[in-house]
């Protein structure tokens, strides 16, 4: 068991599957009371009543102000107090480059995954400052806050944006007792990908110096860890959870060189309209 865990009142959005669900599970086998927030209602009431500890689910929009105020209350109303925050829900947006983007695209998914943990910490601050208490978050971020890619290009802005909040939130939060970290996972296939999708991300996480593909589960041991006493020192850090592809140099032949066929990715990616 992790210490500093066993008590706490932990938020986990995004938390109707994926990442989402085995953070909220991790954190319930770690005594904490968990608040299950998810845009699904009908998937995050499925999540907490298969937690082993005390939880409540909350259907919320995590982009909108409203929302994100009312599963603070419900938390708050619920169990007296939030000690802990996973702000975890995003989305991926399509897989398109730019001129296949619409900014309608752009706009959804930016609100999805960083106005979202902007009012995620806004919240988290104004109740820790009104309940004259201290607390923990973590941020889901990603292998795209770290690199480029020709595709996802909304989804890899905005994890870009993420790390921004990260680090603001964590100097503004240190001198208060606040800890704010975020955790990167590379190619972890759920459901919120469709099955081609994850079929690629498995074949894609074979060039990774771990040679596999990530589970959610190992995602959630290094958010408890965050969030738990056992980081005390720990503020503004990103722990890229990846497999190590976040060190590999892909033009050397360990790392993949000439593994891929990049005439085929050319013409699929810069495809011809006739």
């Amino acid at each position: 068991m992790l210490s500093g865990l066993a008590g706490k009142v932990a938020v986990v959005t995004g938390a109707a599957g994926g990442l989402g669900a085995a953070s909220a599970l991790r954190l319930s086998r770690e005594g904490c009371r968990v608040v299950v927030v998810d845009l699904d209602g009908a998937g995050a009431r499925k999540v907490a009543d298969s937690l082993p500890g005390m939880s409540i689910a909350v259907t919320a929009d995590v982009s909108v102000e409203e929302d994100v105020e009312r599963y603070l209350d419900e938390a708050t109303n619920s169990f007296g107090r939030i000690d802990l925050h996973h702000l975890n829900a995003g989305i991926p947006g399509s897989v398109g480059g730019f001129p296949d983007l619409t900014a309608q695209e752009f706009d959804r998914v930016m609100a999805v995954n960083v106005r979202s943990v902007f009012l995620g910490l806004r919240g988290a601050f104004r109740r820790y400052q009104a309940a004259g208490t201290t607390g923990n978050v973590a941020l889901t971020a990603s292998i795209a806050s770290l690199r480029g890619s020709a595709d996802l290009i909304a989804y890899q802005t905005s994890k870009h944006a993420v790390l921004g909040l990260l680090r603001g939130a964590a100097m503004y939060g240190g001198p208060l007792g606040i800890r704010v970290n975020a955790v990167a996972p590379g190619i972890v296939p759920t459901a919120l990908f469709s099955p081609s999708g994850r079929e690629d991300m498995i074949r894609r996480a074979a060039s990774a110096p771990l040679r596999r593909a990530g589970t959610p589960d190992e995602i959630a041991s290094v958010v408890a860890f965050l969030l738990s006493d056992e980081a005390a020192y720990m503020t503004g850090e990103v722990v890229s959870v990846d497999g190590g592809s976040a060190i590999v140099s892909t033009v050397r032949p360990s790392g993949g060189a000439g593994a891929w066929n990049f005439e085929s990715l050319d013409e699929r990616t810069y495809r011809q309209v006739d």
